[in-house]
């Protein structure tokens, strides 16, 4: 299988953003791409209102990501917003080579190092899995790679590699924070890793903003933990072969998924 992580900054218009989106499918097309995955926040960057931004799966902007696709003959992910109620979901889109399309809504919200995302988006709650050819990948947005038992029911749906785009908040540690957690979702699951995160925005104040705009440092790791590939922080699309045969051997190996045991839950200890 051949993965593309196309590590772009996205800007606040969504048109704009769309000519970012076909410029890299079809570079990493043309590298005979079978799979590529984009950052969250694809469609608009964080740190503006994004009610007015947001879209249905069927809408305009996701029609036109399907398009290329289509047309590339490829299968892409990329992060856009859709309307929930009086608030957004984070979306990943899905646009399958064939033309149609899925999506996965964020579960795990980033209501951390002072950014509160719940404000302005409502939670998901369905894991979801798509098909690329005969492998099965799962999806997983930014602050869900803090949560491991995302990854690993994934896996016990059968995912081989597991796609999570992001836009990493900046700060101190957080870039080595998103390295080592991509590398322990890969561990956890047995499951080839491809974190694909926003670059840094050239814009000095947006980077410096406290919304999370993209530290770059896109990862992917195999199902051993071994790092595969690992971009700096600056706009750069890559193509890099994987062998999917490694989950099988991960899985004889490290067999964490078959090994693991329920954990009998305590109730917390009484204040009296």
């Amino acid at each position: 299988m051949r993965i593309a992580m196309a590590q772009i900054t996205s800007g606040i218009d969504p048109a704009a953003n769309l000519e970012l989106v076909d410029a890299a499918v079809a570079r990493a097309a043309a590298d005979d791409a079978d799979l590529v995955v984009f950052p969250e926040a694809t469609m608009c960057r964080f740190g503006v209102s994004l009610g007015p931004i947001a879209e249905p799966v069927d809408g305009p902007w996701a029609s036109a990501v399907s398009a290329m696709a289509a047309r590339h003959g490829v299968t892409v992910v990329a992060g856009m917003f859709t309307p929930a109620g009086d608030r957004v979901a984070n979306t990943l889109l899905i646009a399958a080579a064939d033309g149609s399309r899925s999506s996965y809504d964020k579960i795990h919200l980033y209501d951390a190092f002072g950014f509160t995302e719940s404000r302005t988006v409502a939670p998901g709650s369905d894991p979801v899995t798509f098909a690329v050819g005969d492998v099965t990948v799962g999806v997983a947005t930014c602050y869900d790679i803090r949560f491991p038992a995302l990854f690993t029911e994934l896996a016990r749906r059968g995912a081989q590699v597991i796609v999570v785009p992001a836009s990493w908040g900046a700060g101190p540690g957080k870039v080595h924070q998103w390295q080592v957690l991509a590398t322990a979702r890969a561990l956890d699951s047995t499951c080839f890793v491809a974190a694909v995160g926003q670059a840094v925005p050239d814009d000095q104040q947006v980077a410096e903003s406290s919304a999370p705009t993209g530290t770059g440092h896109s990862q992917l790791t195999d199902p051993f933990g071994t790092v595969v590939a690992a971009y700096d922080d600056s706009v750069q699309v890559g193509v890099h072969e994987i062998d999917v045969s490694a989950v099988e051997k991960a899985r004889k190996a490290l067999a964490v998924l078959d090994n693991e045991r329920p954990i009998r839950q305590v109730s917390a200890p009484s204040s009296n």
